[in-house]
């Protein structure tokens, strides 16, 4: 008999504590669908915009010629004519309007001389509109005051200003007040880049 009264009082002692406990820590005390107790915090439920990782989306890959369509395109939008620069690649293997251009198709690149004063405001426009045409800023390694990269199916674009102090040439042009405004474009494939084989022993 003592042993059962011993038995109450203990289960009447324990559902006391667990009910001040819910009462003053109810973040700390679940009790399950079978009656059961449970001490700690609840698992975190995953809201609707951390349960899942939304994928990064992916553009189709481009070609040279669309590349070229919108470097174009971002050149005119900042009220510049494509024809006031040149090319720095040749478009193929017949093109012959710029001695130095490098036939490539998956290189394509645009450069202009332009006053300092004007050259930043250019260069914002060009990267405004590179943005709204759907390219993604690539902040790695960027000075914004001085070049910003972009990337857009396989293609990656630098939109640069840069001054005969960063790109000294015997032939330079350049006056004082002058810079060169730059937008370089390269098609890169992960599989293309050869990685080292590097030999680990051990002992």
């Amino acid at each position: 008999m003592n042993a059962l009264l011993k038995r109450v009082w203990i289960g009447l002692a324990a559902t006391l504590i667990v009910s001040l406990a819910a009462v003053v820590l109810p973040d700390h005390i679940q009790l399950d669908d079978d009656g059961r107790i449970h001490l700690g915090a609840p698992a975190p439920t995953p809201s609707p915009s951390t349960a899942a990782p939304t994928p990064e989306s992916t553009s189709p890959p481009l070609t040279r010629d669309a590349v070229d369509e919108v470097i174009r395109t971002a050149i005119s939008a900042a009220g510049l004519d494509p024809a006031q620069g040149r090319p720095t690649v040749a478009a193929n293997a017949n093109a012959n309007a710029n001695a130095n251009a490098e036939t490539n198709s998956n290189r394509t690149g645009w450069k202009a001389v332009r006053e300092k004063t004007a050259a930043q405001s250019e260069m914002n426009a060009i990267c405004a509109d590179l943005e709204r045409q759907g390219w993604t800023l690539n902040p790695n390694g960027d000075r914004p005051d001085a070049s910003r990269s972009y990337k857009r199916g396989g293609w990656y674009l630098l939109v640069s200003t840069r001054g005969k102090t960063q790109a000294p040439s015997t032939t330079s042009t350049l006056t004082d007040s002058q810079t060169y405004l730059t937008l370089t474009g390269l098609q890169l494939n992960p599989s293309d880049i050869p990685l080292p084989e590097i030999t680990v022993r051990i002992g």
